[in-house]
């Protein structure tokens, strides 16, 4: 149907006849001449319709409207002086149309293609219409090209790309399992696969040794920004390794990508201990594109007069007093803005926030009656205050100071506007806690299947375990682990857990069986594809680095899914729908 994309139509053409074909962006008549833009796949070549070269394509040209499909051919021809537009690949040419086809025509559109005021429901019901722009198209270009850099990359290390099962069994990872009823087993259900863990890992046993696999995942949670139902990850296993193996093929995989995509990142990445990001920032995936870092004054607020921070300060092990110091704070908020923070951070269960400001005498603020001289200069030099600076206290119960101490941290880099954001900042957090305990309930911090460190302890959230994430700029890109390939050190996981043995049988017993075999020491990682792409074009939600993303309530608004189905269908699987019961 055309000889060229438009993109491919340049100077050199110029007296050739070209045949283009694509959507109308814009039409302008000039009373005689018809211009009209019409763009492909990857760029806007403009269209001349001149009654006096041709009557009946400049006929068919009055007709035609924004979005109408065309086929033009005609002669390439150079602009005029001071016509040429250098935003476009195509700005110095035009086509002289000999002949027009209107191959389809368009209804009204239902909203303005690249206006991001539209309200997001109508522009998802509608999303082939956005994926129309320019924007979109240069988004899964670079997605087309991250994906082939990755398999590229991992072809020439050695991995083999194998695919595993969509619908198995549901096994327990830390989120809802999406169901599917079985209608030739009647009451069983398969699963659709939170990740591909456990086939990689019988993968290793099977002695495949490197595999990888471009991987959908599906996650029945309640959604964020950069989260969806279902979700792509680049995953990767491999035997005879430990964490620096991992790491270094996790940095190249991640380089070359990055290198593929045109942007320059570090070979080698930033490492930190899990306990030291939660110390400093208060989060195990810290934005490291700016400072802000925590201090512990507890022992200095110990022998403060505030009867409630010696009383907290008094349960160092259980507890934490944290200090955030704001360079030039003192001169950039207003004392109402910093009362203002207060409110900020009760919102995440704090009880309050102190603070101090630096002056040319000294600390000032509500907190300096209750401290020394000596103590007031302690916080001064251990915080490295200078005057004009503000320093933030929070205190409490460890993790929720933590919590709201590092939301605070990033609160205020927002508000002062500080985030870079033409950076790419990794970092390696490293060492995670095996086990994290809830209402007395013992988790797995990563999964069930992570190579502890070491059995030895007296507190089980104490246990370390051979788990690594890669962060970028504030964000989880990844993560992952060395596995467990002992049949004996995975059960005793399990016990911790409260995971019987029947229990262990019947959800992964085939796991435990295959470990009885010569299973090789493993480990691995997976990346999450779509965060990685939403990172690398600066967009605002993963849903716009997914063709057909669903809605934060895990609908489709193009398809109208979920949706119900026909009786007959859920009779053949033996299910009945229940009505809710009145609230």
């Amino acid at each position: 149907m055309r000889t060229h994309y438009c993109a491919q139509v340049n100077e050199t053409n110029i007296g050739e006849e070209v045949t283009v074909a694509g959507w109308v962006s814009s039409r302008r008549d000039h009373g005689g001449l018809i211009f009209i833009d019409l763009r492909d796949k990857d760029e806007v070549v403009q269209l001349v319709c001149d009654p006096a070269d041709n009557a009946e394509a400049h006929k068919l040209a009055e007709e035609v409207r924004d979005q109408f499909v065309l086929i033009a051919t005609g002669k390439v021809r150079a602009r005029g002086e001071g016509l040429e537009n250098p935003k476009l690949k195509t700005g110095k040419i035009e086509i002289v149309v000999d002949k027009l086809v209107i191959e389809n025509r368009s209804k009204p559109m239902p909203f303005d293609l690249g206006d991001n005021k539209v309200n997001e429901e109508i522009r998802l019901k509608h999303r082939y219409l956005e994926l129309r722009t320019q924007k979109s198209y240069d988004i899964f270009k670079l997605r087309s090209k991250a994906t082939i850099a990755a398999r590229n990359a991992l072809d020439e290390l050695g991995f083999l790309e194998v695919e595993t099962p969509i619908i198995t069994k549901s096994t327990p990872e830390g989120a809802r399992d999406y169901l599917v009823p079985s209608r030739v087993h009647h009451g069983e259900f398969y699963a659709l696969p939170q990740s591909p863990q456990l086939f990689k890992q019988l993968l290793m046993v099977g002695g495949f040794d490197r595999y990888f696999q471009i991987a959908k995942c599906f996650r029945d949670e309640d959604l964020r920004a950069d989260r969806q139902p279902e979700f792509t990850q680049i995953d990767v296993e491999m035997s005879f390794c430990d964490q620096e193996d991992v790491i270094r093929i996790a940095e190249k995989l991640l380089h070359d990508v990055f290198t593929a995509c045109g942007f320059d990142i570090p070979a080698t990445f930033k490492r930190m201990p899990h306990s030291e990001a939660m110390e400093k920032y208060g989060s195990d995936k810290p934005d490291m594109r700016y400072d802000l870092a925590m201090v512990d004054v507890i022992d200095i607020f110990e022998r403060c007069d505030n009867e409630i921070f010696s009383t907290i300060a008094k349960s160092p092990k259980k507890n934490r007093i944290k200090a955030l110091r704001v360079p030039k704070g003192d001169e950039i908020f207003s004392k109402r803005q910093m009362k203002g923070f207060e409110d900020y951070v009760r919102k995440f269960g704090a009880q309050g926030l102190g603070y101090f400001q630096m002056k040319e005498d000294g600390l000032k603020g509500p907190l300096a009656k209750f401290f020394s001289e000596e103590d007031l200069q302690a916080i001064v030099e251990r915080c490295e205050v200078e005057v004009g600076d503000a320093v933030f206290f929070g205190a409490g119960e460890k993790k929720l100071v933590w919590d709201y101490m590092g939301r605070f941290r990033i609160f205020l880099a927002e508000t002062m506007e500080i985030i870079p954001k033409d950076r790419f900042e990794f970092l390696w957090v490293v060492d995670f806690p095996m086990f994290e305990v809830e209402d007395g309930q013992v988790k797995a911090l990563h999964h069930p299947f992570t190579q502890p460190k070491s059995l030895d302890y007296e507190d089980i959230e104490e246990i370390e375990s051979i788990a690594y994430d890669i962060v970028l700029n504030g964000t989880e890109l990844g993560g992952g682990s060395i596995r467990i390939h002992k049949e004996d050190v995975q059960s005793e996981i399990f016990k911790l857990l409260g995971i019987g043995e029947e229990e262990a049988q019947d959800k992964f017993g085939f796991l435990l069986d295959a470990l009885k075999y010569g299973a090789p020491p493993h480990g691995g990682f997976a990346i999450g594809l779509d965060r990685l792409i939403m990172l690398m074009t600066g967009a605002s939600s993963i849903r716009d680095v997914i063709a057909f993303p669903k809605t934060q309530k895990a609908q489709c608004l193009l398809t109208q899914a979920p949706s119900e189905v026909d009786p007959e269908q859920l009779k053949e699987l033996h299910l009945r729908v229940r009505q809710q019961p009145a609230t």
